[in-house]
């Protein structure tokens, strides 16, 4: 009889998550480790909008993400959507000829790809989709049906719960701090900064932001770039969006019943100018209220400055490493998006060896060098 295989999952957002849940469900025994509580970091941080439209830097990229919203829907069947999932489709619009003419060529592509893609007037959003916009009556609005925004933090939580209920273990408050190998170089246990230390073969490394440092501890160079990014939290009475957005200078979503969050490119750009996070949500206010007017109503109740997790190259890193075997990697921008297929592909490779071919170019091991 074979011995159980345990599985250490290094990080609990959405990505360590879907991974552990797909393990757990396949008769792995899982142990759950992450530095604070599941789902509250970058993953609670994030624009949290599920696409593909975004996502033409290569056709590999793109059918990834394609098959990552599939994934979501799958998911919602299979676990419920509770309040986690919002398939109500995304809009998105230019302020200048120059971005509109992008925009446009753009959705041509994704069109010749059979990616769902509707171009609309302002006029029309307005009486059809969000009456509270402000927007000229004739600019081309492209909207995006099968897009959709998820509350990542219930996504997790949910996660998290199914993989205990499956015989998944919890390590939360603590992190990693040494990844032993044997005689043969593969994985043999996991000390903890508590003290304890887990025997394991497989050692997932879904660490987002601090996926370099857990890396390290099996000499492993994961080159990551350095990407900040700043949220904020509109509370309000009613919120007056119901799907994600993306205007000129601001994106915008709803975040449950009393809350909006956003974000946006060019506040980004701000904050190694040294600017207070509290200024630089008072910016992304006002862009908001430029767009929906309503907002103004609204007041801040959160904001965050938080690294994404992004491989040098900008594409996810997902898979073994060839070097220590047992080591694995699920590391990306766009977890929200990716995060249930790459949990689904990875858990897969771990128990059958077998890579998919969606995962061809996204390998840990282009950066062995």
């Amino acid at each position: 009889m074979k011995p159980q295989r345990v599985a250490v999952v290094v990080g609990v957002g959405v990505l360590g998550a879907s991974v552990g849940w797909n393990l757990s469900r396949s008769g792995v025994d899982v142990v759950l480790v992450d530095a604070g509580r599941p789902g509250e970091g970058v993953t609670n941080w994030s624009f949290s909008w599920a696409n593909a439209s975004n996502k033409t830097a290569s056709k590999s990229y793109f059918d990834l993400n394609v098959a990552g919203m599939e994934a979501h829907r799958e998911l919602a069947r299979t676990i419920g959507p509770d309040s986690w999932w919002y398939p109500d489709g995304h809009l998105r619009w230019a302020a200048d000829p120059a971005a509109e003419r992008r925009l446009l060529q753009t959705a041509e592509l994704l069109t010749s790809w059979n990616y769902a893609v509707e171009v609309s007037t302002g006029a029309e959003v307005r009486r059809r989709l969000e009456p509270a916009l402000t927007l000229p009556d004739d600019i081309p609005v492209l909207f995006y049906p099968d897009e959709a925004w998820v509350h990542g933090r219930h996504l997790v939580s949910r996660l998290v719960s199914e993989a205990v209920a499956a015989g998944a273990e919890h390590r939360f408050g603590t992190t990693v701090r040494d990844i032993s190998t044997g005689a043969d170089g593969s994985v043999r246990s996991v000390a903890l900064s508590d003290g304890s230390r887990l025997a394991a073969d497989i050692v997932v490394n879904a660490a987002g932001p601090d996926a370099a440092d857990v890396a390290g501890l099996v000499a492993r160079h994961l080159p990551m770039r350095r990407e900040p990014g700043v949220v904020t939290r509109i509370g309000c009475a009613q919120v007056p969006v119901r799907r994600a957005m993306h205007a000129p200078h601001v994106e915008i979503r709803p975040d449950g019943n009393s809350s909006v969050v956003l974000h946006s490119r060019e506040i980004d750009a701000l904050i190694d100018t040294g600017e207070e996070p509290s200024e630089l949500a008072r910016l992304l206010h006002e862009l908001a209220r430029q767009v929906v007017p309503d907002l103004g109503n609204g007041h801040i109740t959160q904001t965050r400055v938080a690294n994404r997790p992004i491989p040098a190259d900008g594409f996810p890193s997902v898979g073994a490493w060839s070097s220590v075997p047992g080591y694995y990697e699920a590391v990306s921008h766009s977890g929200i998006t990716l995060g249930p297929v790459i949990g689904r592909l990875l858990a897969s490779e771990i128990l059958s060896g077998e890579r998919d071919r969606l995962l061809t170019d996204f390998h840990p091991e282009r950066f062995a060098a």
